[in-house]
């Protein structure tokens, strides 16, 4: 199993029953997985995301020390998702791009980075649970991208929204 942001805790706790004293050393609120209903409970829904959070630590260095422990390369941080309230809708909008998105990638910030964002796109897809969707936010229009996406056969939808920011969907 790898190790990111967004792994379950319990998930994590069974693949690596050697990390639970590591994770509760680094976030001590996480006493609680030694019990084992609070162990389901709490490591069903809790990301390493939300371990983090609750124990004030940066993701990326937590998830860099549990995947060391376990013989897993470091990830580089991941680019700030876009932040949104809401995705601005329209009425036109496909019906499938209804809900939130499973993931957002900031394309122009992998951009920055000279990373192409068709490849991290392309490692998410296999990720991507049925009848989701994920969205590429750039300041242009991914040609390339969305051609490449029509020839795998993926549902596209692009659109601009706030005059220069654009959204491009997949499922």
């Amino acid at each position: 199993m790898e190790i990111n942001a967004r792994s379950k805790l319990l998930d994590i706790l069974e693949a690596y029953p050697e990390l639970e004293e590591q994770i509760i050393k680094i976030a001590p609120p996480f006493q609680n997985l030694k019990n084992p209903v609070l162990r389901r409970t709490v490591g069903k829904l809790a990301t390493l995301e939300k371990v983090a959070q609750i124990g004030g630590l940066d993701v990326n260095q937590l998830v860099n020390t549990l995947r060391r422990a376990v013989g897993q390369g470091e990830l580089q941080a991941e680019p700030s998702a876009p932040q949104f309230s809401e995705i601005p809708r329209q009425a036109d909008d496909p019906a499938w791009i209804s809900g939130e998105p499973q993931f957002i990638v900031n394309g122009s910030e992998l951009l920055e980075r000279g990373e192409v964002p068709l490849v991290h796109v392309n490692q998410l897809l296999p990720k991507l649970e049925t009848g989701r969707y994920l969205v590429v936010v750039t300041d242009f229009e991914p040609l390339p991208m969305i051609e490449a996406m029509q020839k795998q056969n993926r549902k596209v939808f692009h659109k601009v929204v706030d005059g220069n920011q654009h959204l491009t969907f997949i499922q």
